[in-house]
C-alpha cells in the first residue's frame, strides 16, 4: 500500500468520525444528565481521533512535496 493510498482509507475513516460525532450531537440535548455527559466525553474522544485521522491523511498525501512543512506531531 503507497502512502497516497494510505492517505484514502484516512480520509475515509476520518469522515465515518465525523458523521458520528454528528449523530451524537443530535441525541445530545434530549439526555438525562448522566447519559448526556458520556455522550460528551465520547464527543471529546471522536474529536481527538477525527482530527489525527485528518492530519495523518494530509501528511500522508504531501509526504514527497517539495517545500511541504510536515507537522512535528508526526516526526521524529
Amino acid at each position: 500500500m503507497t502512502l497516497k493510498e494510505l492517505s484514502i482509507e484516512y480520509r475515509a475513516q476520518a469522515t465515518v468520525l465525523r458523521r458520528r460525532m454528528e449523530e451524537l450531537r443530535v441525541q445530545l440535548p434530549g439526555q438525562e444528565e448522566g447519559q448526556r455527559s458520556t455522550t460528551e466525553a465520547r464527543l471529546r474522544m471522536l474529536a481527538v481521533m477525527w482530527r489525527e485521522a485528518r492530519d495523518l491523511a494530509v501528511l500522508c498525501e504531501r509526504y514527497y512535496d517539495r517545500g511541504y512543512r510536515r507537522n512535528g506531531k508526526y516526526t521524529l
